[in-house]
């Protein structure tokens, strides 16, 4: 399986169209929320830093082997989260054959999200990335680590990964919702600065997955 995903990176490398997708879970959290979010990220990627990835996202569940087929998973919401044994292990050898999984707290999925990572990673602690880490630098600089997009709690936002042999394999925005920023403009009546921000934080999650 991990062959078969390294060919589908070099075959997207060359060329080929790219795809990445939603992660659909269960728990009762609403993992749809934000639908216009990754069309419209998508769509800025292709266009400012030449990727060349579908511009509809896929839907994929944490335990169906096609998760493999995507080098990046997003997954957002306000609530509870949870994965079964089946798809503890299937994300867990996910990530560690190459895929990346990005989790985007909306408000809500905190507590959720940092108990089911613990399942997946039982060894591995989540640690703040520092802002000199190459996603806050490329191709956009955010020299302070990750912007403020939506104001809630009056609490700076911060990045949290897990490293596995010094390669970021799960990302997670807590304080921030990027997603928000992501989505129609109309839909939360962001100024076009917060838009333009949490977009190019979100394309150098993409370059960091596609261009490294």
């Amino acid at each position: 399986m991990k062959k078969l995903f390294f060919l589908l990176l070099f075959l997207t490398s060359i060329g080929f169209s790219q795809e990445i997708a939603l992660l659909k879970y269960n728990g009762g959290g609403d993992w749809y929320a934000n639908p216009t979010s990754l069309p419209n990220l998508i769509k800025y990627a292709n266009q400012t830093i030449n990727t060349n990835i579908k511009s509809k996202p896929a839907t994929v569940e944490p335990g169906s082997p096609d998760i493999f087929g995507y080098p990046f998973v997003h997954m957002t919401g306000h609530g509870n989260v949870v994965f079964s044994d089946a798809e503890i292990i299937n994300l867990r050898n996910y990530m560690l054959s190459g895929g990346f999984l990005h989790a985007d707290d909306n408000y809500g999925m905190d507590q959720y999200i940092r108990r089911e990572i613990k399942r997946v990673f039982p060894n591995n602690d989540m640690v703040e990335i520092p802002a000199n880490h190459p996603i806050f630098q490329k191709p956009n600089v955010f020299a302070k680590g990750l912007p403020k997009i939506h104001e809630h709690d009056n609490k700076r936002p911060q990045a949290f990964g897990i490293f596995i042999e010094n390669r970021l394999v799960f990302l997670y925005t807590f304080e921030c919702d990027l997603g928000d920023g992501w989505e129609d403009q109309e839909v939360h009546n962001n100024p076009k600065e917060i838009r333009e921000k949490a977009l190019k934080m979100g394309t150098n999650i993409l370059n960091y997955i596609f261009k490294n």
